[in-house]
């Protein structure tokens, strides 16, 4: 029984190191591979039932486990779209031939990096086939509320590049300068214009005409003007009027006393602002809150516009896609303009070495990974999203070529067990001649 106890322990113990040995040769094999997770063996004894005359040698047994929460060092890359994660958290991916099938909502699996291009139906995908997902943004590039612990809202990535997008003009600052020698008595009181562009809700050139006539006293300083607001799209309509006073005083003189409304949205001295609309919606048009420098002043005699700004662009081409750290799947164009059009959540697992591992380095969440949840990126424990990176590999080749070495001797010592074990079978046949 010992004896033959020691050849099973022996045949055990090769069938383990040649365990161990597949996965070493798994780990060197893919010590180049991009977001490989290297497996690793543990060795586990087996005692058998002994009394105190003999020993019953019970062998051991091999266990294999992929260090999937182990992370690799990053690396740059040139592509904007190629995406790691740096801490805690996977990338969802979907399989392409199942989003090209059509067959209802894609499974989701996870994965901590992947060269992501745009292919010809404009979805951000790897050479073997993995889409990227994410939650779909609102026309105003924010991202309405989603179920974080599912994947339904999730869709494949599809980016419409050389598609025509434009921003519509909702803010205007008017920084002028207003001479004060207009509203002295005597002055000839013509009227002063400034056209303002903006952008309409189809991405057309309009004018906002800024027209400011200042008030001729009879004796002395009026200090007022009124300021007249009129739409180009609107055929010249007028769409706000108001008048407006300046300080005088020694500490305070050139800077908004009071505006009064005559028509149009009403003046909010707290932000310094009024609300007109136009054909295309409302704008806020910034004139300076009182006392301030800022918007509106009047001093000297001069009519100087020193800062006229809005926001909003014309139509444009989309031309690029950027990720950022949060995961916002960003739309350039080449107006200038930038548009949020996804954000691309990290999904977490209790525990990721767990989940069941796929071909091209993605994941499955199982029951001994634990439920997930989609957090924002650098929200909660997950890291964060670096794009112009991939992540390396997280064999050791060093480590894994001294393993090989013991692997070596640990087999060649179970065989000759096995060699041992024959020859003293053989002495105990030879017994009888």
């Amino acid at each position: 029984m010992t004896i033959s106890s020691s050849l099973n322990a022996g045949v055990a113990g090769l069938a383990a190191n040649a365990t161990r040995l597949g996965t070493i040769s798994d780990n060197i094999a893919n010590s180049a591979t991009k977001g490989y997770k290297r497996v690793e063996t543990d060795f586990e004894s087996m005692v058998m039932s002994s009394n105190g005359s003999t020993y019953t040698a019970g062998g051991v047994r091999s266990t294999t486990r992929r260090m999937i929460d182990e992370g690799g060092a990053l690396v740059a890359t040139s592509n904007a779209t190629d995406l790691a994660v740096r801490g805690k958290g996977f990338l969802p991916v979907a399989q392409a031939s199942e989003v090209l099938a059509g067959n209802g909502d894609p499974q989701m699996f996870l994965t901590s990096t992947g060269s992501f291009r745009v292919d010809a139906d404009g979805f951000l995908r790897t050479e073997s086939g993995l889409m990227l997902l994410g939650w779909p943004a609102n026309p105003d590039g924010t991202i309405p509320t989603y179920a974080r612990d599912t994947s339904d809202s999730l869709e494949p990535i599809q980016i419409a590049l050389n598609q025509y997008l434009s921003e519509p003009t909702t803010a205007v600052t008017l920084g002028v300068n207003l001479p004060a020698t207009e509203t002295t008595a005597g002055a000839a009181g013509d009227p002063l214009t400034l056209p303002v562009e903006y952008f309409d809700n189809l991405g057309r050139s309009e004018n906002l005409t800024v027209t400011f006539t200042p008030t001729v006293p009879g004796a002395g300083s009026s200090n007022e003007w009124n300021v007249l607001v009129t739409d180009s799209a609107s055929a010249g309509a007028v769409v706000g009027e108001y008048t407006v006073t300046f300080d005088d005083t020694q500490a305070s003189g050139g800077t908004l006393a009071t505006v009064a409304t005559v028509s149009g949205g009403a003046y909010d001295p707290a932000t310094g602002s009024v609300i007109v609309t136009v054909a295309g919606g409302p704008i806020e048009i910034n004139i300076g809150q009182p006392g301030t420098n800022s918007g509106l002043t009047q001093r000297s005699d001069a009519f100087a516009p020193l800062n006229i700004s809005k926001d909003g662009s014309p139509a444009g081409n989309m031309t690029s896609v950027e990720i950022d750290e949060n995961g916002f799947v960003y739309a350039f164009f080449d107006t200038g303009i930038t548009s949020i059009i996804y954000q691309v959540p990290l999904v977490d697992v209790p525990n990721p070495n767990g989940m069941v591992a796929l071909d091209k380095q993605v994941y499955m969440p199982s029951p001994e990974s634990g439920s997930y949840f989609l957090w924002d990126a650098g929200d909660g424990p997950t890291g964060d999203v670096v794009g112009f990176a991939r992540e390396e590999s997280t064999t050791d080749v060093a480590s894994e070529l001294t393993d090989l070495i013991q692997t070596q001797r640990a087999y060649s010592s179970n065989a000759k067990v096995i060699q041992t074990v024959d020859e003293m079978l053989q002495e105990t046949t030879n017994i009888k001649r």
